[in-house]
């Protein structure tokens, strides 16, 4: 009984997800409200609130569902001998790929990245989990002698994260007009990075 019970919560919850996200790339966020989540998901407004306490926390669960799916991913297929180079730009070009797949969607994740809310503790711990897990990429890179052993991981993820941000911007400012462009200036300013830390 309680696991259908829990099968019913986590089929609700991502349906809540599963409409925010469908909201958003069509009226946009600030156009979306919890009425209209809850139609979509066909469920009720205080069922909504009692997942999730505002629109900007759906949006930033259904972000760290994301992230966590984009790193289980890229272990799953990373050769895991392959140059750190190799693997970070395998690990930001699928994010800019989910990030860009729906311009207004990708707009305010941007926009929520660069400016979080100032009282958006949620925000603060979705940005952590992601250092933390290019750290744990980092210190793999570590053990395998291709970064030097007193280099500052957390300065080298902010570094390749900020460069990240710096294409994903260019790209919707229309500095760049292709996939191929962001990844070959992504590809260069990250090698940048890793001389410095490297061996």
């Amino acid at each position: 009984m309680a696991g259908l019970r829990e099968q019913r919560k986590s089929a609700t919850r991502q349906a809540i997800l599963t409409a925010a996200i469908r909201l958003f790339g069509e009226k946009g966020y600030d156009r979306t409200s919890i009425d209209d989540l809850a139609v979509n998901a066909g469920i009720g407004k205080s069922t909504v609130y009692s997942y999730f306490s505002t629109k900007n926390e759906i949006f930033l669960a259904f972000c760290d569902e994301e992230v966590e799916r984009s790193f289980r991913t890229l272990k799953e297929s990373r050769d895991p001998q392959a140059p750190l180079l190799t693997q970070l730009v395998e690990l930001f070009m699928m994010q800019f790929r989910f990030m860009t797949k729906n311009r207004e969607f990708g707009r305010h994740l941007l926009r929520e990245i660069a400016f979080p809310q100032v009282s958006s503790l949620k925000s603060l711990e979705h940005d952590q989990r992601y250092m933390n897990m290019l750290e744990e990429l980092l210190e793999q890179a570590r053990e395998k002698g291709q970064v030097k052993p007193d280099a500052l991981l957390a300065t080298a993820s902010a570094n390749f994260f900020m460069i990240f941000l710096g294409c994903l911007s260019g790209w919707y400012s229309g500095y760049w007009s292709n996939e191929s462009a962001v990844q070959e200036s992504m590809t260069r300013l990250f090698q940048q990075v890793i001389e410095g830390i490297g061996r």
